[in-house]
């Protein structure tokens, strides 16, 4: 993930469980957490607005071009 602050991204790929906090094939914000990560989880601000951790697996890493950043982030 990108340090700073700059924001990461993700992309959902799977939803088991979680089919009202998370969309399949939606842009998600990830947060930084190395306690996390360290045990296969990701920080994702979900459909509620408010972080929480789910299985690493369910996500895609995805990084744009600075203007797709841009426009991604004043959509939210």
């Amino acid at each position: 993930m990108k340090k700073g602050n700059q924001h990461n991204f993700v992309i959902c790929i799977k939803n088991e469980d979680y089919a009202v906090s998370l969309e399949k094939r939606k842009i998600y914000e990830a947060i930084p957490d190395e306690s996390a990560e360290k045990m296969g989880q990701i920080r994702v601000v979900d459909e509620s607005g408010e972080d929480y951790l789910y299985p690493s697996d369910f996500f895609i890493k995805v990084e744009f071009p600075v203007e797709v950043e841009k426009a991604v982030i004043q959509a939210a």
